[in-house]
């Protein structure tokens, strides 16, 4: 029973992160699919770069949502006395993560997503809430000085571990310190292209000027 609960809601976390928000709200709304424009990514990224701030975060808000839920579907395993509360927080990994990887390969759109980074941010929500409010203060500095998304990505997950090697939010599982590195060297790899452009001062900045209207 235990292994079935698991199972399902394993497949659950991963179609919930296949949830292409960016790719529908491009076709339902704009009359394109945003993956044949930009970086070709669908994801917050390359939203804000296509379609502006208003799209843009309207993604962004999604993403961060379904890897929220997903992550935090670990807490059935609780109320369905499947698993020890001691061990919550490495199914919240487990799950957070397919929902991630759904994201990155959505099983809707023949497993061509985006790069995961708001998913990523929901899923730290879920387990970390004041670290995760931290590193989307830290996002949202870099994006509006440097107007580069992927650069206030890549900073906002590097911040994660990082924070929590502070003695203040220093959890008592280092599994999740070494989760977030892992999953930082993820993003990094997804986000390979936006740093060779950003070394060669290429990377297109994102349309989030407060006075433009779309």
């Amino acid at each position: 029973m235990e292994l079935l609960l698991i199972a399902i809601l394993s497949l659950a976390a991963y179609l919930i992160g296949s949830i292409s928000s960016a790719v529908w709200i491009g076709k339902a709304y704009y009359g394109i699919d945003i993956r044949q424009h930009g970086s070709g990514n669908s994801g917050a990224t390359n939203t804000f770069r296509v379609l502006g701030k208003k799209p843009g975060t309207v993604v962004m808000l999604i993403d961060i949502f379904k890897g929220w839920t997903a992550t935090s579907l670990a807490g059935f395993l609780i109320i369905f006395n499947a698993i020890e509360p001691a061990n919550l927080v490495v199914y919240q990994l487990v799950f957070g993560a397919l929902g991630v990887l759904g994201h990155i390969f959505p099983v809707y759109e023949r497993f061509k997503g985006g790069k995961g980074v708001a998913t990523l941010l929901g899923m730290m929500l879920a387990i970390e809430p004041v670290v995760a409010l931290m590193c989307i203060a830290i996002f949202v500095l870099v994006l509006f000085t440097s107007k580069y998304v992927s650069l206030g990505s890549m900073l906002a997950a590097l911040a994660f571990p990082v924070l929590l090697l502070l003695p203040r939010f220093h959890p008592e599982n280092p599994i999740l310190i070494i989760f977030g590195f892992i999953l930082f060297a993820v993003v990094a790899l997804t986000h390979r292209k936006n740093i060779h452009r950003l070394i060669a001062g290429e990377e297109s900045k994102a349309n989030i000027s407060l006075g433009r209207k779309r």
